[in-house]
């Protein structure tokens, strides 16, 4: 199913997303790598407060490039998401919802996605042009010391994702093998 949402993520619109559907996010979203998740939940383990307000915030696993003049950012494709798999857990008991990038997530990023009805994105890697394009405006937040992985704060129009696990732990790519394997069989 094709789905056009205007963030935030709020636990309710979560729970309305299947793995598998089509959307088109508009709204701010949040970037993150592995060295800041790493940071943020060290933040969170000290009792500080993160540099924005998790709650139902979406974070996109990019580093992009530099912009070039007169644009916004450079390239920004998703990065593996399993890098993010020790933090994700921490980030959604905090409120954070959405995730965006690439690749499979360990069965504990499930649960805590299942208890926290949190939603996995996919994005196309090798797109980061493309979906560049979707990026209307990009602002430092924190963390500048880490070049690409410093924390922006996003607004995005129309960013083509696919559900790949929902909130209820469904999952596009043990859907797909299954069906796959069923076809083959027959």
């Amino acid at each position: 199913m094709e789905k056009h949402i205007k963030l935030p993520l709020t636990k309710e619109l979560a729970q309305t997303l299947k793995a598998g559907d089509r959307v088109y996010l508009t709204g701010e979203i949040y970037t993150s790598r592995d060295a800041g998740h790493k940071r943020m939940c060290e933040a969170l383990a000290s009792g500080e407060k993160l540099p924005f307000d998790p709650e139902n915030a979406t974070i996109y696993y990019v580093g992009p490039t530099p912009a070039k003049p007169g644009e916004v950012i450079g390239s920004a494709g998703p990065t593996t998401s399993g890098r993010m798999d020790a933090y994700a857990p921490t980030m959604m008991s905090v409120g954070a919802r959405g995730m965006i990038g690439k690749g499979a997530r360990l069965p504990e990023v499930v649960e805590a996605m299942k208890e926290y009805s949190g939603v996995y994105f996919g994005a196309i890697g090798g797109a980061g042009a493309l979906l560049a394009k979707c990026i209307k405006s990009a602002e430092l937040i924190a963390y500048e010391d880490l070049g690409a992985e410093a924390l922006r704060k996003l607004y995005v129009e129309e960013m083509p994702l696919i559900v790949i696990i929902d909130s209820q732990g469904n999952n596009l790519y043990e859907i797909g093998r299954s069906e796959y394997l069923t076809n083959a069989e027959n």
